[in-house]
């Protein structure tokens, strides 16, 4: 079962967590996949997500780029969850570390998946670590792009329907470089628990 470790409402009363566990299990409206241009999820967080929540993902993607092309940073796809206790996979592409302009592309694939979260009408939003497993982006740096990425999305525009953003990690190893730099920008005098 997974755990919230960490939490702090941002601008315009929207929750962010920090939850140790499996993207998979996350009862929310929608996860986002950690995905590539061409949407074939073979491995890492694409894998499981693909293998959990069935053909249907996979075939739902296909379409997707048959119909739109490749999927760019700033503006990720979507499937329905099929297997998965959620409607929507949100499929944001992170950068492979040593493409170029990593940082901006990680910070566009966070700042798109939210987007898309509010263009669907959703409340609740889990995401993994993008980019920091086969991808290789160094672990803090990304934990720092991300919350960072999640924390000027809400204040340059407060979601209207987004409540709820939950970053699920699985491994101990990223949780422990999550939760630290976590401290860095949430400190515990500005809401974190």
């Amino acid at each position: 079962m997974n755990c919230v470790i960490l939490e702090t409402k941002l601008r315009g009363g929207m929750l962010l967590q920090l939850v140790e566990g499996d993207l998979t299990e996350e009862a929310v409206d929608a996860i986002v996949n950690a995905a590539n241009s061409r949407l074939q999820h073979g491995g890492g967080v694409a894998g499981a997500i693909s293998c959990r929540g069935g053909p249907q993902i996979q075939a739902e993607s296909d379409v997707w780029v048959r119909q739109h092309g490749p999927v760019a940073h700033e503006r990720p796809a979507y499937t329905s969850g099929g297997w998965l206790p959620c409607r929507y996979v949100i499929h944001a592409v992170g950068p492979i570390w040593g493409a170029g302009d990593e940082v901006a592309k990680l910070a566009a694939a966070v700042r798109g998946a939210l987007w898309q979260a509010e263009a669907l009408k959703i409340g609740s939003l889990a995401l993994p670590p993008i980019s920091t497993g086969i991808f290789g982006f160094p672990k803090e740096r990304a934990a720092m792009v991300i919350l960072v990425a999640i924390k000027d999305y809400c204040d340059e525009m407060p979601p209207d329907y987004l409540q709820k953003v939950r970053l699920a990690i699985i491994d101990q190893p990223t949780l422990d470089v999550f939760h630290s730099v976590w401290e860095i920008i949430f400190p515990v005098d500005e809401g974190s628990e």
